[in-house]
């Protein structure tokens, strides 16, 4: 199992973690610009946007693709 997440980013991360570090680096408003979906861009929430993004598969997607290609500063 191990081999199998030798190359996967995002081994070890929560959807929570992913998105507390978006919204970090991104904040709420550039955020929603970059992935139009209505948890970002209408009251947005982490507690709303994890409900959605955990029953919405391609807007997880969408999120999990975003958090790879995003080069973070260094903790």
């Amino acid at each position: 199992m191990s081999e199998k997440q030798a190359n996967n980013p995002l081994h070890g991360l929560t959807l929570e973690k992913i998105l507390n570090r978006l919204v970090a680096r991104y904040g709420w408003a550039e955020l929603g610009q970059i992935i139009d979906i209505r948890c970002f861009n209408l009251d947005p929430s982490i507690a709303s946007s994890l409900k959605f993004l955990r029953r919405t598969p391609w807007a997880r997607e969408k999120v999990e693709a975003l958090y790879v290609s995003t080069e973070f500063d260094l903790p």
